[in-house]
């Protein structure tokens, strides 16, 4: 499952309550056409990847993450890993997405 995130406390506590497992972070925008292709990807991947958290964070709602991040374009896709970033990737290649998911969980 895809968690929406509605907070930065939010944020946090999904970071921590994944432990070691790898987090990828989608920031996007509603408004943003390759970040509605991307999302039933993204799901996908969350349905069938038990070892990995999927967060959702909107640029709009949440402004301070994505300013946290120093996130410019959407969609952004931020990994992290015991709450440190360990890669990027920015745009909606699905293929570059499960790579970098692959080589870092």
């Amino acid at each position: 499952m895809v968690h929406s995130v509605e907070s930065m406390d939010d944020f946090n506590s999904q970071l921590t309550a994944a432990g070691d497992k790898l987090v990828v972070v989608d920031f996007h925008a509603t408004w943003c056409g390759p970040c509605k292709m991307i999302a039933p990807h993204l799901q996908e991947m969350s349905n069938t990847m038990e070892d990995v958290v999927f967060l959702k964070v909107d640029v709009d709602e949440c402004e301070d993450i994505a300013a946290k991040y120093e996130i410019s374009a959407m969609p952004t896709f931020i990994f992290i890993k015991s709450k440190t970033k360990v890669a990027d990737l920015t745009g909606a290649n699905i293929e570059r997405l499960k790579q970098l998911v692959a080589t870092n969980k």
